[in-house]
């Protein structure tokens, strides 16, 4: 079998075996389990999937669902054991020791004092200073996406499909940077009907081919407000984006999509290390 065919087999698996992950966070997930669905022996499927993905499959499942837990902590009112006890740990103290090492802080502790309570107590006094808001001009940018349809949150299905598939294609380039698209106010837009794209920018040497989709950036002027911390917390710098930041400055939104920039990454960089410019369009 030719190289550029074993590896479309590959990147069909890869696929099946992340959506199946998206799917069962809830439940045990067996890593030869994965292997079966795999269709290949835990011996090898392992050092594929790490060798495409930067991380053990081990890895991923505990990133994933101590993200989704954070995302739980600050978003809902479910009780810190229910949460433990949907993130696979049926023990509350081995939950609270795991959190507290990868997040900093334990996690009753975080849903009080993460990095989203940061942007919740504005008065306006510390405008332009307390908060990083830089104003930058861009060039159009072509992008390369994976569509995602769901809550925000859940956004890194998608970009789990485009990085395994640019991978896969031996199509991924050092110099790539990650970028979101969400297109949809997920105040006013049911959540499972909320419209996003995880892209990747040198667009344009990269074949659209499905699942692939072409995407573009304007260029023009840009208010960038760059957060620290996981991005369970970003909803929060939005807010305080629109409605104390704007508001101030005297600008205009210009109608276009405001995108997500991600400075590291989330499988080499610590939750509270993590580093988003959110890039604001402005007339």
């Amino acid at each position: 079998m030719r190289e550029d065919s074993i590896w479309a087999v590959y990147e069909q698996r890869l696929r099946r075996v992340s959506a199946y992950i998206y799917d069962h966070l809830d439940e045990e997930l067996d890593l030869d389990r994965l292997s079966d669905i795999a269709c290949l022996s835990p011996h090898h499927w392992h050092r594929v999937y790490r060798a495409v993905h930067g991380e053990t499959l081990a890895a991923t499942v505990k990133r994933l669902r101590l993200h989704r837990a954070a995302g739980d902590l600050v978003r809902t009112s479910l009780s810190v054991t229910e949460i433990a006890r949907r993130t696979g740990y049926p023990n509350l103290q081995s939950f609270t020791r795991i959190f507290k090492s990868v997040f900093g802080m334990p996690p009753a502790r975080y849903r009080r004092e993460g990095s989203h309570t940061v942007f919740q107590s504005t008065n306006g006094k510390g405008f332009g200073e307390m908060y990083d808001v830089a104003m930058k001009t861009m060039a159009p940018r072509a992008l390369v996406g994976v569509s995602h349809t769901g809550s925000y949150m859940e956004i890194g299905r998608a970009f789990e499909t485009l990085g395994g598939t640019l991978q896969a294609r031996q199509l991924y380039r050092p110099g790539m940077k990650m970028i979101g698209l969400y297109l949809d106010d997920p105040d006013l837009v049911p959540e499972d009907k909320l419209r996003s794209f995880a892209c990747m920018t040198d667009g344009e040497n990269v074949p659209a081919e499905a699942p692939l989709e072409r995407k573009h950036l304007d260029g023009g002027e840009y208010a960038v407000l760059r957060h620290k911390g996981p991005y369970a917390d970003m909803h929060k710098a939005y807010q305080w984006l629109y409605g104390a930041w704007l508001p101030q400055s005297g600008r205009e939104v210009r109608d276009t999509v405001m995108f997500e920039e991600y400075v590291n990454n989330p499988r080499e960089a610590a939750p509270t290390e993590l580093l988003t410019d959110i890039y604001l369009p402005l007339k």
